[in-house]
Parts: structure tokens; C-alpha cells; sequence
């Protein structure tokens, strides 16, 4: 239900960095939080970001919709997911260098125009292989429209009001994906599924309008000469190997994807502009809670994409009814997450990233009850509530220790990396689930895919212990305080990816 898109976003606010706006906007006439223009920029950046995680939130409702009129097995619905996530994942670092090389308001426009003009072609799909170009069509722009929304305003707002506009954007975005499930099952069910897509046009039409009218344009004139153009195509081409071979079953592609990914290591490694850089593995904080978002983030994408096909095609839910039984999921992460990454601020990580995850196992334990015919308040609510509670008490932390490893001026490019790991483990989640549990094509076979359904999250239960057990044993006090003033995971706090905090120089 939630995305591969962020539904939630963790905000690290670094107030004590000086705020520097490079490009072509004067830092002393930077807007007011509490002017027209202000409220324009936000108004902007907010529907931007709530538009990619508005549709991310209900595809996952969809699926079984799409399933039957496209006429398509499970392979096609992980396509229908992965062909979005695959761009995404793999070219959203580079959205972000675009945007402080040629302007971020330029670059953001962009990529909410080719957003709205993937989704009409994603709703007008006649067949699986329509939706699947489509929906990869999406995750290109979405990759330039996403790092987009906050960057611009960190770049266009008033350097004493950008902790309440980001708190503005971080709390309408939480909004967004509390309603979300909500507003996309009524939707699915009145309007059919094609109306999720076609819902993104008339709100990117304001986006954009908005954008060029009342949005500043910025840019990082010390941003590289030079693009990583050789390293994000060859780790497209990586996960493009391993979507393929994990989905098909094609041990060759498996084991080509492998070699790309060694592939783009030695690209990083000898580059001069890396995508990655790879000195940011050099902290020890850094690479173990990368190593505990690749493993959290899978059983979350296996969770969230399994967990509402089974509501619908076994426990017999609408797509309302599926939306809404995931919301205190959301609810507990909006009112819980704040407080918990203040906490781990305080106390360090360890503690939070440690018991997050056997929570949230426990949770998914409670959840094999749902069945056929389960009882919302006995099957599926103490499950949901316990697996929320996990997350509330895991992500907000995660994302606090990946930020205080590096220094401010790492901020951005350390957030966009745990990003893309968090979407790449979500993205080869979805592709490898199914086949190890054996639903590959179990849409029109209740038992069959309930059967499934229940090894699957038994795996998700032993990736996000695997989490625990390496925060556990890796993680240690820091010997420093982060040179954070403040971690927030504001409203947005999420299950989709951390958010792509704005770099250095937007700030």
C-alpha cells in the first residue's frame, strides 16, 4: 500500500548548518514563510511530493483490479510495481544532481510534466506490457520530481522559516498518505482502477502552473561539470537484470546483474564524480544502517505489496476495506515517529533500530491469521497495530543514524543513497517473494496464493530480524554527538524510502 514511493519521509532539518542559496536567487530577498509568494512555494513542493505518493499509495489497491482487466498473472503485477521502482530507484540520485546543475525548479517542472503524461499512458493501458513502459516512463520523472520537492524549498524560502515549511511539507505529505489508502480505494471502487492514474493530470496541471509562476529558480554553480551518467545506466542495467531474472526465474540474468553491480562498484571506485561516493562507506554508522535498510526495507516491500492481495483476493475485502485496514499503520507513524527519532537522538540508535524490527516481526506473526473470512478487529487489526508499532519505533532512527555519520555537507548525497538502497531493497523483494513462495501465478487460486502468502511473510520475518541482529551486534555508541541540531521525522516518516534530504548547497 505504500510505495516504493516515500508516503512517508524522514526530514533531517540541519539547523546548524549555515543556510547557503547558490543560482539565481538573491538570499536576501528570499520569500517570507508567511508571504503570497511563501505560500506559493509550498503550496507547489507540497502537491508535487503528495502527487508520486498519492499513486504510490494505491497501486498497491489496485493490483487486483488490474490484474483481472488486464487479464495478467502475479508476474505481471510485480512488473506493474518494479517497472516504476526499477527508474526510481536507479536514476533518483541522478534526478538530483540535475536539479542543482540546471535548476531545480526547471528540473522539478520536468519531471512533473512527464509524471502527468506517464499516468495518462498508464490509464490508458490495453495490456500488462503497456502499463509495465508506462509505469517505468513514471519512475524516470518521478526520479527527477522527487528530490525536487524539498530541495526547492530549501533553495526558495527564507533561511528562518524553512524549519516551518518543512514542517508544513513533511505534515500535508503525512496527510497524503493517511488518506491515501482511503481516498484511493473509494476511488478505485467508483471509478475503476484507470482513475488513480488519470487523478495525477489535473493536480500536476496546478503543480506546474504554480511552479513557473510563482517558484524561484536555483542552482549549485559548483555542482560537477560532469554527470555519472556510466554509473546510473549500468546500475539501471544491473536491477533491470535482476527485476527480470528474479520474476522469470532466469538464474543467467541473476547472475548478469550480479556482475553489473560489481561493475558499477569499480565505476564509483574510479570515478571522479561518483554517483555513489565511495568514501561514504568509510563510516562505520553509515554502512551498517545501509546494510539494516536493505534488509528492513525488503521485508517491507514483500509486507506491503502481498499484504493487500491476500485482504482482497483471499479475506474477501474491497479495495476500500484493504485501503483502510492498513491506516494505523500510517496513523502510529505520524503521531509516533517524531518522538522516537528525538529519543534515538538523545540515546543513540542501537536501542530503536534493534527493537523496531522484532516488533515489527511480531507483527507480521500476528498477521498470518488473515484468511478467508477474517475478522478485521480479531485477524487483522492486532497484527497491523503491532507491525506500525515496529515501524514507528525503527525508521525515524534509521534515517537519524544514516545522517549523523556524515557530516552536513553529506547530508543530501547520504540521504539519496540510503533512498535508492531502501528502493532497490523493495524492488528486489517484489521480484524474488513470489517465486520462493510459490504464487507466481496464483491470482485465481485463493488457497494457493494464501498458502504462499503465509511462507512469504515468514521470510519477511526473518529479513527484519536479520535487521535487529545487525544493529544489535554492528551498532555502538557514538563516540560524538551528530553534529545534527535536531533529526525530525516529521509526518512523512516512511515505509516507501527515507526522504532525499536537499543537498549542501540548496540550503
Amino acid at each position: 500500500m505504500f510505495e516504493a514511493p516515500h508516503p512517508y519521509a524522514c526530514v533531517a532539518e540541519l539547523r546548524s548548518a549555515r543556510i547557503r542559496i547558490f543560482g539565481e536567487v538573491n538570499p536576501t530577498e528570499l520569500p517570507r514563510l508567511g508571504s503570497a509568494a511563501g505560500r506559493w512555494i509550498v503550496l507547489a513542493t507540497v502537491l508535487g511530493s503528495s502527487v508520486a505518493s498519492l499513486d504510490a499509495t494505491v497501486v498497491n489497491i489496485a493490483l487486483p483490479r488490474i490484474g483481472t482487466a488486464l487479464d495478467t498473472d502475479v508476474a505481471g503485477l510485480q512488473w506493474t510495481l518494479n517497472g516504476y521502482t526499477l527508474t526510481l530507484a536507479s536514476f533518483i540520485l541522478l534526478g538530483g544532481s540535475f536539479g542543482d546543475r540546471f535548476g531545480r525548479r526547471k528540473v522539478f517542472v520536468a519531471g512533473a510534466i512527464g509524471f502527468a503524461v506517464a499516468s495518462l499512458l498508464c490509464g490508458a493501458a490495453v495490456n500488462i506490457e503497456m502499463l509495465v513502459a508506462a509505469r517505468v516512463l513514471q519512475g524516470v520523472a518521478g526520479a527527477m520530481l522527487t528530490p525536487g520537492s524539498l530541495a526547492l524549498i530549501s533553495a526558495s524560502i527564507d533561511h528562518r522559516d524553512q524549519g516551518a515549511a518543512i514542517g508544513l511539507w513533511s505534515g500535508f505529505g503525512g496527510m497524503a498518505g493517511a488518506l491515501g489508502p482511503f481516498l484511493g480505494g473509494w476511488l478505485i471502487e467508483v471509478a475503476g482502477w484507470r482513475s488513480i492514474f488519470f487523478i495525477n493530470v489535473p493536480l500536476v496541471i496546478v503543480v506546474v502552473l504554480v511552479s513557473v509562476r510563482h517558484v524561484p529558480e536555483s542552482r549549485d554553480p559548483d555542482a560537477a561539470d560532469r554527470l555519472d551518467l556510466p554509473g546510473a545506466l549500468t546500475i539501471a542495467a544491473a536491477l533491470g537484470a535482476l527485476t527480470l531474472g528474479l520474476i522469470d526465474g532466469l538464474p543467467l540474468l541473476v547472475g548478469a546483474g550480479v556482475l553489473l553491480l560489481a561493475a558499477f562498484v569499480l565505476i564509483e571506485v574510479r570515478s571522479d564524480h561518483p554517483l555513489v561516493p565511495p568514501s561514504l562507506f568509510a563510516a562505520r554508522v553509515f554502512t551498517v544502517a545501509n546494510l539494516v535498510t536493505l534488509a528492513v526495507y525488503a521485508a517491507l516491500g514483500g509486507v506491503f505489496f502481498l499484504l493487500v492481495l491476500e485482504l482482497q483476493l483471499v479475506a474477501g475485502y474491497s479495495p476500500l476495506l484493504a485501503g483502510l485496514a492498513t491506516l494505523p499503520v500510517t496513523l502510529l507513524m505520524l503521531v509516533l515517529s517524531a518522538p522516537s527519532g528525538r529519543w534515538a537522538q538523545r540515546h543513540g540508535p542501537r536501542l530503536p533500530m534493534t527493537i523496531g524490527p522484532v516488533l515489527a516481526a511480531a507483527g507480521l506473526i500476528l498477521l498470518l491469521r488473515v484468511g478467508p473470512g477474517a475478522s478485521y478487529p480479531a485477524d487483522v487489526l492486532p497484527g497491523v497495530f503491532v507491525f506500525g508499532l515496529g515501524l514507528s519505533v525503527l525508521v525515524a532512527p534509521l534515517t537519524g543514524a544514516v545522517l549523523g555519520a556524515v557530516s552536513p555537507s553529506e547530508a543530501g548525497i547520504a540521504s539519496g543513497v540510503n533512498n535508492a538502497v531502501a528502493r532497490t531493497a523493495q524492488l528486489l523483494a517484489v521480484a524474488a517473494l513470489p517465486g520462493l513462495a510459490g504464487i507466481s501465478g496464483a491470482l485465481d487460486d485463493p488457497a494457493v496464493f494464501d498458502a504462499g502468502f503465509t511462507v512469504a511473510m515468514w521470510i519477511c520475518v526473518g529479513l527484519l530480524l536479520t535487521g535487529a541482529a545487525l544493529a544489535a551486534v554492528l551498532l555502538r555508541p557514538p563516540r560524538r554527538a551528530p553534529e545534527l541540531d535536531q533529526v525530525d521525522c516529521l509526518p512523512q516518516c516512511g515505509v516507501g524510502g527515507p526522504a532525499v534530504a536537499p543537498s549542501r548547497a540548496a540550503r
